[in-house]
């Protein structure tokens, strides 16, 4: 009975130990531009030590397409990329993904994060 008591205790320190947060740093609308590419900006932290910070690869999922983003400067968790709306759509829904490499017993091992669904709406230059 003790022993499982002190399990449970153990528990909540063993999920918030992994906390990761993925951080859109992109608003919701834009306006619409010439040339139908839009900026977005995303922060990734995490708490887990065994991530290999330097093999992050993050990516922007829209459909089955997934576009890759660079580092921003000065800024060690934060990356930006862009996303195509046809000039047809006035909304697009896209998500974030890193893969990444965490240390492990022998080679390190695969891991992956993926973020919640975002829209961004495109408005006419004038309603901005």
């Amino acid at each position: 009975m003790k022993k499982q008591f002190l399990a449970l205790l153990a528990l909540p320190l063993l999920v918030a130990g992994c906390a990761t947060s993925i951080t859109n740093l992109t608003p919701l609308q834009q306006p619409r531009n010439a040339n139908n590419v839009y900026p977005v900006e995303v922060a990734f932290d995490s708490t887990q030590q065994t991530i290999r910070w330097d093999s992050i690869e993050p990516h922007i999922l829209i459909g089955s397409e997934a576009i890759p983003m660079r580092g921003t400067l000065l800024m060690t968790n934060r990356w930006e990329g862009v996303v195509p709306v046809p000039p047809t759509a006035s909304t697009v829904t896209y998500r974030y993904k890193f893969d990444y490499e965490c240390n492990a017993f022998g080679k390190p091992k695969a891991g992956s994060q993926i973020s919640k669904a975002y829209t961004l709406k495109i408005v006419p230059p004038e309603a901005h």
